[in-house]
C-alpha cells in the first residue's frame, strides 16, 4: 500500500461503558475514539460483495489503513464526512508481513455501530 493512498482521516471508536464514579451503576455505552488514522476508502464492486459474503445492502467499502494492534469488528469507523461505518467481521492483515496494513469491510449508515 502506497502512503500516497492514504488519504481520507478516519477515526476508530470503541465502545465504553461509563459508570456512576459514587454508586458504581453502569449509566450509558459511550464511542470513545481509539484511534484517528490515515486510510484508503474503496466503494467495492460487485465481485467484492460476493467475496465479502455480504449482501449488497449491507457492504460498502473497504477500508486500509497501516496496520494498528487492537482493532476488532465490535469498533466502528466514522469517516471525515460523519458518515458512521460498521466493520464486518475481523480486520485482515496483508499477506506479506502481516504488519505493514489492515484491510477492513464496513457498511455504512449505522446507527449505533
Amino acid at each position: 500500500m502506497q502512503a500516497g493512498k492514504l488519504r481520507h482521516r478516519i477515526r476508530i471508536q470503541q465502545k465504553i461503558t461509563v459508570q456512576d464514579p459514587q454508586t458504581g451503576e453502569q449509566l450509558t455505552n459511550q464511542w470513545v475514539d481509539f484511534a484517528k488514522v490515515w486510510a484508503s476508502i474503496e466503494d467495492l464492486s460487485a465481485r467484492d460483495f460476493i467475496a465479502a459474503q455480504a449482501g449488497q445492502s449491507e457492504a460498502k467499502s473497504r477500508v486500509v489503513v497501516r496496520y494498528r494492534a487492537g482493532i476488532t469488528s465490535d469498533m466502528r469507523i466514522v469517516l471525515p464526512t460523519g458518515a458512521v461505518c460498521k466493520i464486518l467481521g475481523p480486520p485482515l492483515a496483508d499477506p506479506n508481513s502481516g504488519k505493514e496494513y489492515l484491510t477492513m469491510v464496513v457498511s455504512t449508515g449505522v446507527s449505533d455501530g
